[in-house]
Parts: C-alpha cells; structure tokens; sequence
C-alpha cells in the first residue's frame, strides 16, 4: 500500500500513550504514533519478557516495560492491543494507576464483551472510548507492523451511552490522523456486522483447511501441492493468530451462531440447487457476489491487482 501519511504534527495530540500489547495492531499504532509524532511519550507495555526486549531493539517507542500497571501511570491515552478475552484482566491490573481524564480503548474485533470487561474496572472520570482498526495481515509479532497498516482502512468506534463527547473526539482525531476512515456505531451493532464480515468468513477458512488437512484420501502434501487460488487464499486466513480468534469466537459467541445459522440455510439452498441442475440459480447467486466483490475494490478496500496485489517470487 502506498505510504500516503500526513506529515508529523507540530504539536503532539496526546501528551503520553501507552500501548498494551505489542503484536500486529499494537506495533502498527507504534510506528505510526512515532512518525506523526501524536505523543510526546509512547510507552509499550507487553507481559513477554521478549516483545519488550524486541520493541527496545526496533526502537518503536520511548519507554517499554512488563509492568502494566506503572506503564499506564500518567497516561492520557491507553490503546488495549491484546485478545479479547484479556481485556478484563488487564483493565483490573491498571485501574488503580489510572489518572482521571485518561481515556482507554482498544482494538479488539469484539465491542460488547470489551465494555463488560473494561468498564467495571476504571475509576470516575476516566473514559472508556472502545475502537476497532478494520485491519490486518495473518503475520504477528512486534517485526509485523507497518506505519501504514491503518491507511483508507475503516476504524469502528463503540462508545457506551453517555460516553464523553471531548474523549471520543480525540480517539476520533487520532484515527483519523493515522489515515483511518472513521465510522461510530452501537457495540452490539458493531458485533452483528463483524460477525458476517470477518468472523464467519475466518470460521470457514479454519474449517476448510482443517477438512483438507484430515482427509484420509488425499494426502498433507498434496493439499499444499496442488492448492488452487481458492484454497491457498484461504490458508492465508487461516494462518491467523489463533489466540486472537480463539477469543473472539468465544466473545462474540450469539452474533457468530446467528450467522452460522444462516449460512448453513443458504448453503442447503445451495446443495438443492447443484443436486437439481438449477443452473439459473447458481448463476443468480454467482453474479450478485461478484457486484459485491467489485464493491469492495471500488471502495479501495482491496485492490483488483492478479493475486490480490501479492508478488510471485522472482517478480
């Protein structure tokens, strides 16, 4: 993706930010933070020893420590990067360091579950602005951000009602500025929507490749000999951190099942049609999918590039 960030303010947006949790996302929001120059500090805060020591050598921040709760100490923006299913942890290990007036986010795939989590651990006056960068690679680790990652992708805020208008301005302000296109919407509706768009869709990918990886008739090394375009794109969602998904599976468990719910449905409908020759339904449903894929190019989602834009080796 080209490199299209503004250049760096004159005046940083927040005074300190601590991020917690330094994979994929959270040393995106590193890189960018220190090249737009949106804190005055940037703390990382990560509970291995070795992401620390990583983010100490890669130079991404200005302070790094496994202690969350003097990470966040003086903070004016906390950015949880860590699984849904540790958000609650972590907000009880540094509520009490909180100050009044900090804000804390996230950048977790489920919304509802994170405000239940994160909400009962913060003290008055310290506002819960949830978020959630539309964004990402199958790659983790500190080494697997990019300043650019966030560029024309969609960010999702969450606020809970009655939530600060000042704060979610500012979270708003540091979306944008990371080349973000901001959307706000209700947590449940937020879940509703990522269940269909993303949680499904990698549900599927691990199920396929995992059906494939089990056959009894065909063989591991054909499966990765052979694999088509189809199948090889979804072994790139299926490489996914499967702790991150473990968690939002588990977390966004009624959104999911209605959806599964669905899908299986349609793909009943589906069966009938192939098992019954209907070819005019297959065709039907073959060309309002594809309009839906020419949409997500045209929103500059996704690029119409052979091979979604990757290189071959040698090119």
């Amino acid at each position: 993706m080209p490199e299209r960030l503004g250049p760096p303010r004159d005046t940083p947006l927040f005074g300190r930010v601590a991020l917690v949790g330094l994979g994929l996302i959270g040393s995106s929001i590193a890189r960018a933070t220190q090249r737009l120059k949106l804190a005055g500090t940037l703390v990382a805060i990560d509970n291995s020893e070795a992401v620390v020591a990583r983010v100490r050598d890669l130079g991404i921040a200005d302070e790094a420590t496994t202690d969350v709760a003097a990470g966040v100490k003086d903070a004016d923006l906390v950015i949880l990067c860590v699984p849904v299913g540790a958000c609650g942890a972590v907000a009880e290990a540094m509520g009490p360091s909180l100050k009044p007036g900090c804000i804390v986010s996230d950048v977790g795939s489920v919304k509802t579950s994170v405000i239940n989590q994160v909400q009962p651990h913060l003290p008055a006056g310290v506002h819960l602005v949830p978020a959630h960068p539309v964004a990402g690679t199958e790659h983790s680790g500190p080494d697997a951000g990019f300043a650019t990652l966030f560029f024309n992708r969609w960010c999702i805020l969450t606020p809970p009602e009655g939530a600060d208008e000042a704060a979610v301005a500012r979270v708003n302000a540091f979306w944008q500025t990371l080349g973000s296109k901001v959307e706000v919407m209700t947590a449940q509706h937020h879940d509703l929507v990522l269940a269909i768009t993303s949680h499904v869709p990698h549900l599927i990918a691990y199920n396929i490749v995992g059906t494939a990886a089990d056959l009894e008739t065909v063989t591991q090394g054909e499966v990765i000999k052979f694999s088509a375009g189809g199948f090889r794109d979804f072994t790139r969602i299926a490489a996914s951190d499967p702790t991150m998904w473990r968690d939002i599976f588990l977390h966004n468990k009624e959104a999911v099942l209605e959806m599964l719910g669905r899908l299986n449905e349609d793909i009943a409908l589906l069966a009938r049609a192939i098992r019954w020759g209907e070819g005019d339904k297959l065709f039907d449903l073959f060309t309002r999918t594809r309009a839906i894929r020419r949409g997500i190019i045209s929103e500059g989602q996704e690029t119409a590039e052979p091979d979604f834009g990757r290189r071959r080796e040698g090119q």
